[in-house]
């Protein structure tokens, strides 16, 4: 938890606009969101966290939808999409001769990248279904950056004949989907179990070849 405390500190850390009582309300209502999600949490739990009376946090944002807004998209401005992106591209721009080693190595860099940031990672995952607004940050801030040069990675192992002719985004969905499920059943469903990653990475990548890969 201390490591997540020192990240989330530093997101907000060169913030001259805030003060020392909003960086400890955020903190607070960070921690209080990804443990009980942000339905659950009271205004008054986050104020008992921080340290401050619950009229302080009203002084400075509105509501406490406010409140998670002005904590995730600096989250996802300054601090994920920056850290998304350059891990993706690391992925995306390697030349990998097997689609399945594409798969492998965008595997162990989202279960690393995951690791290293659970918090902001389920506060995420938690909240984007159901926070219209959220989306269009998490879009605007990442999808868009990522999801051509995704197409142009399929459809240069379509033509090497590693891929199903389908729809570049189909496959996209496919791959996506597979990795990401794995994430969340083990990071936030299922936490308790012993899951092994590197047997769990290649019985999903040999799923998804399954499903993407030309038939004979």
């Amino acid at each position: 938890m201390n490591d997540q405390n020192n990240l989330i500190e530093e997101i907000f850390e060169n913030d001259d606009q805030l003060t020392e009582k909003q960086k400890k309300i955020i903190v607070a209502a960070i921690e209080s969101f990804a443990e009980k999600g942000y339905a659950s949490t009271s205004t008054s739990e986050i104020a008992k966290r921080a340290g401050v009376a619950e009229g302080t946090i009203f002084r400075h944002y509105k509501t406490k939808k406010d409140l998670l807004y002005s904590i995730v998209e600096p989250m996802i401005a300054k601090f994920i999409a920056p850290f998304v992106i350059n891990d993706m591209k690391k992925v995306l721009d390697q030349d990998y001769e097997q689609f399945e080693d594409f798969l492998r190595a965008m595997f162990e860099n989202r279960i690393s990248f995951i690791r290293r940031n659970l918090l902001l990672f389920r506060i995420l995952v938690q909240e984007i279904p159901f926070q219209p607004e959220l989306q269009k940050m998490f879009k605007k801030h990442i999808v868009s950056k990522i999801y051509t040069r995704f197409e142009d990675l399929v459809d240069h192992y379509k033509a090497k004949g590693q891929l199903v002719d389908v729809p570049a985004s189909t496959i996209i969905r496919v791959t996506v989907s597979s990795i990401f499920g794995y994430l969340i059943a083990r990071n936030l469903l299922f936490p308790e179990i012993n899951w092994d990653d590197e047997v769990e990475t290649e019985q999903t990548i040999r799923l998804i070849l399954n499903g993407v890969s030309p038939r004979e």
